[in-house]
């Protein structure tokens, strides 16, 4: 229960902000590179700086959202765990209650057998 508490109060919103914050930075690298090449006397080395950012910001967000889905993924988990722990528990109060309605019919048809 604390695992799947820590994953909803902590890991997944940090990841979601972790995201909004890369989008932020992935625009401002955008300005900067565009700027740097347009005011770049050597293109070509303007544009290798450009293609290694490029590679490390999708990098980064890659592992972003790597992460945010296996969190999202072990959340999934562990509410499918606790339900089929639920169902089992549904499943055997019914079958108590059954056995108590069964045994409750049986007990009122042997009287019903006596008065006869």
């Amino acid at each position: 229960m604390a695992e799947l508490q820590m994953l909803l109060e902590e890991e997944i919103p940090a990841g979601r902000r972790a995201l909004l914050d890369s989008f932020i930075n992935l625009e401002k690298v955008a300005e900067y590179c565009e700027t740097n090449y347009v005011q770049a006397a050597d293109k070509e080395r303007a544009l290798e700086e450009t293609k290694s950012y490029t590679t490390q910001s999708l990098a980064s967000v890659a592992y972003l959202i790597n992460t945010l889905a296996n969190n999202v993924l072990q959340m999934l988990d562990i509410q499918a765990s606790q339900l089929r722990r639920m169902e089992s528990s549904i499943n055997h109060i019914s079958q108590v209650r059954m056995h108590h309605v069964l045994t409750e019919a049986h007990r009122v048809h042997s009287r019903y057998a006596e008065l006869l």
